[in-house]
């Protein structure tokens, strides 16, 4: 896999239908025990709702679960995972906390209402694309600075660090589908007189 959406932060959001109230929760994960203990926290800071619905998704693996949590089957943890699946997100745990507010909301009604509670908390964590790349170091002198700057940023690089002492030092990361072009561009700036690094690999925000 070249890349992948997540989303930025844990963040929740609410509504009301028909009297029930709805609060989504979203939350970064990376494994099936950081997405239990945020369901598990969930269900510990509202302990009184009626239920706490989860969906997860999980790069490693790709691992998807979900639970209804006592409601009709496929109206509630189905939607959620639908929700995350559709929009491509993954390492994510999204939580759906319902108040039952005495109306009942029928099959369909869950399924909507459960729908925009996992769309809106989402929304609310926002969604970032992570691509895989490599982490590259260069260090040159202060007259090559600003065009290897340049470089770095036109051919889609990522600064993470830099450091000035006698030279200048510019961590950063790049695609790895752009590293061969982007050394041939280094060799072509520099007359051959800087290479590029690299200090391992990773996925990095872009």
């Amino acid at each position: 896999m070249d890349s992948y959406r997540t989303v930025r932060c844990e963040a929740h959001d609410e509504f009301t239908e028909k009297r029930s109230r709805f609060i989504g929760h979203a939350f970064p994960v990376q494994s099936v025990e950081e997405a239990e203990a945020a369901v598990k926290k969930i269900r510990s800071q509202y302990w009184d709702a009626r239920h706490n619905v989860y969906a997860f998704s999980l790069l490693a693996g790709n691992a998807v679960r979900s639970s209804d949590d006592g409601e009709p089957q496929g109206t509630a943890g189905a939607p959620v995972r639908d929700v995350l699946l559709g929009m491509g997100v993954t390492d994510c745990c999204v939580v759906v906390t319902r108040y039952f507010g005495g109306i009942l909301l029928g099959a369909g009604g869950l399924v909507r209402a459960y729908t925009q509670a996992a769309q809106l908390a989402l929304q609310k964590a926002g969604i970032k694309t992570m691509a895989q790349g490599v982490s590259l170091r260069i260090v040159c002198g202060y007259s090559a600075y600003s065009g290897v700057k340049a470089l770095i940023c036109s051919s889609g690089g990522v600064i993470e660090e830099e450091l000035f002492t006698e030279n200048a030092q510019i961590d950063f990361c790049l695609k790895k589908a752009h590293f061969p072009s982007f050394t041939a561009k280094l060799t072509e700036l520099t007359n051959g007189k800087l290479t590029a690094e690299q200090t391992g690999e990773k996925f990095f925000e872009i």
